[in-house]
């Protein structure tokens, strides 16, 4: 077999044996079969090099969409746990077809779906969080020396119910087996060749990093930055999972995720936008405590996460209280406001739609003052006014206007010479 002739090659050449390598490949890398076989060849070529290979897909294409279209012909408000048995269907077809091209290949593999994978999770359907992995199927078809295609994104919950994880999902399934199984690396492949300082359509001058840290990377995936998702960072980081986000259409090098990078030089690692998000506001709500807890602690109950908030300084006895939600919790968050409306004395409550959240982020920003006063400047320049502003220590958030989000990346990127 052609398999079992490289390893012995590999033997014979003194190459190190059997690290683990988890590689996960997006939508567009698996979209047709040319790259299913381009995906394929990546896998092997990682594989016949001495490696044991776990390999994560995510549906083709448009196919979570088609899906989604095709159950709304159906029935548009079908239930959570039904949209999962057909969603998960996806990186099904994916799975399968990419193990058939390996096969093609002369190489062992074989395809699991997620919950044949140990992926155990809450009952909560389409947005389900990890709860364990079995690895015992993973590490057996390991020890057979079978490359394993797993179907991202999905598992099953406590009553054998097919679950699927939500928005990124094969990223973090693809983490999870890497921090579950201690794997040496974690690569993720997707259309980008790594993490860049701004999204290089809207910054035609923006610059692929070499490396960056687990904080810079949360940060600018949870403010828009597409690459990867928020929860498969913060998992690496609790996890000290090795990853590297690469282009599989391309062999360049990629960006790695680490604990500390050693630019330390670069005051600002990117520039990223967030263009789902919605303004509400409470107007003139009574100015003593405990109003802002009634408000925020109803929206927690209901499970709607709040962003920027700001809230004015108190006159006439009355203030205003603004925040930003996600646009899909804007219909549960204005409907919850109403309900507590009377309730808080409020005048008016009011959204607003043409806004965008546009963020830099750095870890050198800690330890270097000025750069709230740079970032204000550029926008103060280009004539663009900034409604509301949060802070953290690595990272400063502006909420403008909606038209003026792609300027304001270049203007922002251009003042920290990101270029």
């Amino acid at each position: 077999m052609r398999w079992y002739i490289i390893m012995k090659i590999t033997k014979k050449l003194g190459v190190r044996q059997m690290s683990l390598i988890v590689q996960k490949f997006g939508g567009t890398s698996v979209k047709d079969a040319q790259r299913i076989f381009n995906v394929a060849k990546i896998i092997t070529d990682t594989y016949a090099q001495g490696n044991s290979v776990v390999a994560v897909v995510s549906a083709q294409g448009d196919t979570t969409d088609d899906l989604i279209a095709k159950a709304n012909e159906i029935n548009k408000s079908g239930s959570s746990r039904e949209m999962d048995v057909l969603l998960s269907s996806g990186e099904q077809i994916s799975m399968s077809l990419l193990a058939m091209a390996v096969e093609s290949m002369g190489f062992p593999v074989i395809s699991l779906t997620g919950w044949q994978a140990g992926f155990l999770t809450q009952s909560t359907h389409q947005n389900a969080r990890i709860k364990k992995i079995n690895t015992e199927r993973l590490q057996n078809e390991l020890d057979k020396r079978n490359i394993v295609i797993v179907a991202g994104f999905q598992g099953i919950n406590r009553y054998d119910d097919i679950t699927t994880l939500g928005r990124g999902g094969s990223d973090t399934s693809a983490v999870a087996i890497a921090a579950a199984m201690k794997a040496d690396l974690c690569q993720i492949y997707t259309d980008v060749d790594g993490v860049y300082t701004a999204d290089p359509r809207i910054v035609p001058t923006a610059r692929k990093l070499d490396e960056i840290t687990y904080d810079e990377m949360l940060e600018l995936a949870s403010l828009g930055a597409n690459v990867l998702h928020n929860r498969s960072v913060e998992m690496a980081k609790k996890y000290n999972v090795k990853m590297e986000v690469l282009s599989s259409l391309t062999k360049a090098p990629g960006t790695e995720i680490k604990e500390v990078a050693k630019v330390e030089k670069m005051l600002i690692k990117g520039v990223a936008r967030d263009n789902d998000v919605t303004r509400l506001s409470i107007i003139g709500v009574p100015d003593y405590p405990g109003i802002a807890f009634k408000v925020f602690s109803t929206l927690a109950s209901e499970k709607i996460n709040v962003d920027i908030i700001l809230q004015s300084i108190g006159r006439n006895g009355r203030k205003d209280i603004s925040f930003t939600v996600c646009r899909a919790h804007k219909g549960q968050a204005m409907r919850i406001l109403e309900d507590i409306k009377e309730s808080v004395g409020a005048e008016e409550i009011t959204c607003d739609d043409n806004v965008s959240k546009v963020s830099v982020v750095g870890a050198g920003m800690q330890s270097n003052p000025g750069v709230a006063a740079t970032m204000f400047q550029a926008l103060g320049d280009a004539n663009i006014n900034i409604s509301m502003i949060s802070t953290s220590e690595i990272k400063i958030s502006v909420l403008i206007h909606l038209d003026d989000s792609e300027r304001a990346m270049r203007v922002i990127h251009d003042a920290f010479e990101l270029h």
